[in-house]
Formats: structure tokens, sequence, C-alpha cells
């Protein structure tokens, strides 16, 4: 994908999202703004002799949570964590379901652990999860499945953006969500990725991913109206690009990121950018590769935070949820630290947040990066509200 020329503004709204930190946006950026993670020591058998790593969703709470929707059916953890968080969209604008309105799931492994012989695959293959879910929230239209790797959650709200300027929809409803699994843990752990600490981004003692799940959801129009009482944003340029480098690793110049970066750019017509939430998976190809791209950028100097060091990496859902949170700090005219970067740890410069920080912020940079040589960066420019 290519900037696009199109003129027509998209908007989005603030969104929500659930974690091990919280069941909505409002508990998780209490917990942050409290100094709070969500990663934990976890013991399963299952997985390995030792404890590990890892950012896991109370599942009582969970279950506790999705009953109150009254629900009727059976749904899988990651299906009840995907309905809990586009709730609150939905009882914000229902009425659009029906009208030219598009529903995008973001998702790498869908409900993959569910899938056996004896199971009915039309129910946990991706299009059978997203029909699923269609029809659960009342959306009229075919929904569309992005599972692109761990930049899936930023290319749904691009791809989002590009539809509607398009004029195939007025509006989406995008939801992103993965679990925790043995099938992603031992991958990972195939690579010797898997970190014997909580993750820290950037920092020199880093050694690898801490894994996480989580869901988040978020509503996109081109009708500014809809949602200018509340806090929203302007979805100014966008862009994907695969280095086509290696499956698993990174262009070590960080070409395909330096691209989207540089395309989103060109189209928003500003580099005048506050913050950036970027992918920061704390792996040492990873945040090496970022470095490169951020610097051919020029963005050396903007302050950069990952969140993945809170929340662990959640995939599917990682783009989305870290979106979420940063669209929600900027409200707050805030700065997020990277928890656990102490120790400049890639050799060019970065402007990690080390501590929260209070600056205007009006444009947001989020990027990702994922197997695969795929890269998405989105930049999003704050709105001013009608909000009395």
């Amino acid at each position: 994908m290519s900037a696009s020329s199109n003129k027509i503004s998209v908007y989005v709204s603030r969104g929500n999202c659930l974690s091990p930190m919280g069941i909505d946006v409002t508990e998780n950026m209490n917990g942050l703004i409290q100094g709070e993670i969500g990663i934990s020591k976890i013991v399963d058998q299952k997985l390995q002799e030792d404890s590990f790593y890892g950012a896991i969703v109370d599942k009582n709470r969970l279950h506790t949570s999705f009953q109150e929707l009254n629900y009727v059916g059976e749904y899988s953890d990651l299906e009840k964590m995907m309905l809990i968080t586009v709730d609150k969209i939905k009882s914000e604008f229902k009425v659009l379901f029906k009208d030219d309105c598009g529903l995008i799931i973001s998702t790498t492994k869908g409900n993959i652990d569910e899938l056996s012989s004896e199971v009915d695959e039309e129910n946990y293959a991706l299009y059978g999860l997203a029909n699923k879910i269609k029809n659960t929230i009342g959306i009229a239209t075919e929904p569309i499945v992005l599972s692109n790797a761990c930049v899936s959650g930023v290319m749904a709200i691009s791809v989002a953006k590009r539809l509607i300027q398009s004029g195939s929809y007025k509006h989406f409803v995008i939801i992103g969500a993965d679990v925790f699994s043995k099938f992603v843990f031992s991958g990972f752990q195939s690579f010797q990725a898997i970190s014997n600490q909580p993750c820290k981004p950037y920092d020199k003692s880093r050694d690898g991913i801490t894994l996480g799940e989580a869901a988040a959801a978020i509503f996109v129009t081109k009708n500014k109206s809809l949602i200018d009482n509340q806090p929203f944003y302007e979805l100014i340029g966008d862009s994907s690009i695969n280095d086509a480098n290696h499956i698993s690793g990174p262009s070590r110049t960080g070409e395909g990121l330096f691209k989207s970066i540089s395309n989103a750019i060109k189209e928003a017509e500003t580099d005048k950018i506050d913050m950036i939430s970027s992918h920061g998976t704390a792996t040492n190809y990873n945040d090496e590769m970022e470095a490169q791209a951020f610097n051919r950028a020029s963005l050396q100097d903007v302050p950069l935070f990952s969140l993945k060091s809170c929340f662990g990496h959640t995939l599917g859902a990682a783009g989305l949820l870290e979106t979420v949170i940063a669209l929600n700090f900027s409200t707050r005219n805030m700065i997020p630290p990277s928890i656990g970067y102490e120790e400049h740890g890639v050799t060019l410069p970065l402007n990690v947040s080390k501590s929260f920080q209070q600056k205007e912020i009006n444009v947001i940079l989020k990027t990702a990066s994922g197997f695969g040589g795929s890269n998405t960066a989105v930049l999003f420019r704050k709105g001013k509200s009608n909000e009395k």
C-alpha cells in the first residue's frame, strides 16, 4: 500500500480495551497511571517445568463480566474478550451498525487452540469466528479478517480508512484480540525469543519478548459529528510496506518501517510528531531495526515508548490495544514511560520515555512490524471536541 491521495477525512474514537490490567479502558488507564503492569510470573506445567513471565487475563473475572452481557450460546475465551470489549462501542453506535458499517476482526491465531477433529471447523476457523462476532453484535455487512502477523491491529485501522475513503463504507467497527496459548509460546521458544524477565524494550539488558493476551475495539467513521461530543482523532496518514527481508527477521536497515513512516508523513503533510507509540518487542533485532528506521526518518528526538513491557506482546491485538492506550494518554497530554528501560541498548539514539511527561500532544505516530517483513505506520491528529 502506498499513501492515499484521497482527501476524505476519516475519524476514530478513543476506543475500549481489555487486558490483565482491567476489564475496560478506564481500568487499564488508571492502572498504568498508578505504575501497575499486567505482566506477572506464571506457572503452567503444560508449557515448561519452570515458571515464566506472561500477561494473562483473569478468567474468573472474564467469565463473570461476560455473563452480564446476557448472550445466549457457547463462546470461547477469545470471543468473550472481543464481545466484552466491543460492548461499549455497540452501546454508543448501535444505531449505525446496519448503516453501511463494516466489521474488521484483527487476530493472528483466532480460535486455533479450539480446533480438533471433534469440533465443527465452521465455528472455529477465522471466517467462522468473524461471522459469529458479526451476528452476535448485529453488523449487517460481510466481516473482514486481517491476520497479518503483528501488524494486524494497526493495519486494520489503515484498511478501514481506505475503504471509507473509497466510498465502500461509512463506518467501521474494528476488534482485535488474541489469547495466550501453548501454540504461540512454543513457537517463540523455538526462536529462543522468550525473555526470562518482564521484557525491557530498547534496554541494553533486553533478551526477548513477554507474551500476553488482550482485546481492543475502536470505531472509525467519516462523519465527525457522530463522535465529536467526546475526544476523537483524525486519521491523517498511513502506509504499509513489506521489506521482504526474511520470514521472521526484520530488515537490518529498517527499510520497510522507514518507508511506511515516510509515506504516512507525506500523506499527512506534516512532520511535526509529538509522540510515538512504537512496536518495541525487546528482541535484539526488532528494537535495533526500529532505531534505524526512526533515525532515517529524523524522528530520533521525538518522545517514544513501548507498551509491551506493560501488556506483553498481544500479537493481533497489540497494534489496536496500543493505539487505544496511546490515544487516551494523548487526551491527557501525557506521555507514558517505557517500563524497564534504564540503559540505552540500541546503536542509534532514541528519545525513549523513562517517566510520565506532561506535554501538549496533537499528532501521534503508531507503528508496528511483524513476521514476513510486514510494517505499518498510522498518524493521528487530535480533533477539537464539541463536548460542553
